[in-house]
């Protein structure tokens, strides 16, 4: 079955640095464990790509079409249709003070902010540091090891990936909906009504199902809260 621009379809990668080999991204747990990548509250799961939208590299998007679903694939990427190449105008000496008095304590290899953008730390010493404006993926050769879990074949299948994308903290299978004619109507879990920026999710949701699937005119979401029983007052 081959896969075309804008099949909805699940996939697993293990995203490497060429150069190093050194693991920076992946969507398997396991995986995620082993190279010291793992973030407790992050999750590990098949990332939903729909072809062609550019939610993946442009140059691993490009060549999902090619895929067999269940094989593993590895695709490199080279610097240029990455993160670009590297540049060293965008390496800058600077006082240590600037950052001390700041309350930031610069340590090797640290992330930080500066000037309103990112830096990496790549040397210390005599007062000064030296900060790297660069994508900390500039000039880097990436390979990523990708399998197509799965191909999304229902109206339903991918409205509920849609949702779980702008929602991944509450199960898939807790949101129940329905499609009638033009419009859908979204029975929201109570795990998802305080969700931090949950009335953003919600218009993204109603944005994504309304450009994927332009016959819908109406998402609704409903919110229901159920009273709880009263214990019986003690005699």
């Amino acid at each position: 079955m081959s896969l075309q621009k804008g099949d909805f379809i699940l996939i697993d990668y293990v995203a490497k640095v060429k150069e190093t080999g050194e693991v920076f991204d992946t969507t398997i747990e396991e995986t995620a464990k082993e190279e010291h990548l793992y973030k407790e509250g992050e999750i590990y799961e098949p990332k939903l790509v729909v072809i062609g939208e550019g939610w993946v590299l442009k140059a691993l998007d490009e060549s999902l079409t090619t895929m067999e679903i269940g094989k593993t694939n590895s695709v490199e990427i080279p610097p240029e249709k990455a993160f670009g190449p590297r540049d060293s105008e965008k390496v800058r000496r600077i006082p240590l003070r600037h950052l001390t008095a700041k309350g930031i304590t610069p340590t090797l290899g640290m992330r930080l902010e500066y000037d309103g953008k990112m830096a990496t730390v790549r040397a210390l010493g005599a007062g000064r540091v030296l900060l790297d404006f660069n994508p900390p993926l500039a000039g880097k050769t990436l390979v990523y090891e990708v399998k197509v879990q799965k191909k999304l074949e229902t109206l339903n299948e991918k409205i509920s990936a849609l949702i779980h994308r702008r929602i991944p903290a509450v199960e898939e299978a807790k949101f129940k909906f329905t499609v009638r004619q033009k419009i859908v109507s979204i029975e929201m879990p109570e795990e998802a009504f305080y969700l931090e920026g949950i009335q953003v999710a919600k218009r993204g949701i109603a944005m994504d199902i309304q450009r994927f699937f332009p016959k819908i005119t109406m998402v609704k979401f409903t919110e229901t809260f159920k009273a709880q029983p009263k214990t019986e007052a003690k005699q």
